[in-house]
């Protein structure tokens, strides 16, 4: 015979037992310190990733690259994680999103990148997607 399941507990009871209730309705978070952000200051963050952004590198198929600090803007490769140079484009694609207010529009597509789906039923499968090179810095060790 194995033993009794517990019952399920309510959303009230859980957030109960962990000490919130509507007499107190604030998380705990709530009594942290702010933590210190890089973009306390703005405009010497924004030169920096500007800085970053502009500072380009050459590469070449069979080069393993990843993420530039902050200047990530896809799904994938995650921080942390490489990529493959698959192929250098002679003449960058533009990405024909047409709304102006969006972060790809108009983003010159210059590398075609392998990557591995990281999560999903297609996890593991390599696939071939196009990046903009100026976000990319050649991988070492220390990324991951």
């Amino acid at each position: 015979m194995s033993p009794k399941k517990p019952s399920p507990l309510s959303s009230r009871e859980l957030l109960a037992k962990i000490g919130i209730d509507e007499s107190s309705p604030e998380t705990l978070l709530f009594d942290d310190e702010p933590l210190d952000s890089p973009l306390d200051d703005l405009a010497t963050a924004l030169r920096a990733r500007f800085a970053s952004l502009n500072c380009r590198q050459a590469f070449q198929a069979g080069d393993v690259v990843g993420w530039k600090v902050g200047l990530k803007n896809r799904r994938w490769p995650t921080y942390g994680k490489p990529a493959i140079v698959v192929e250098v484009l002679d003449s960058p694609v533009f990405d024909t999103e047409k709304d102006s207010g969006d972060a790809y529009f108009r983003e010159p597509l210059d590398l075609a990148l392998g990557v591995f789906i990281e999560e999903g039923p297609h996890r593991g499968d390599f696939v071939v997607w196009h990046f903009d090179s100026r976000r990319l810095q050649a991988w070492t060790s220390e990324e991951n």
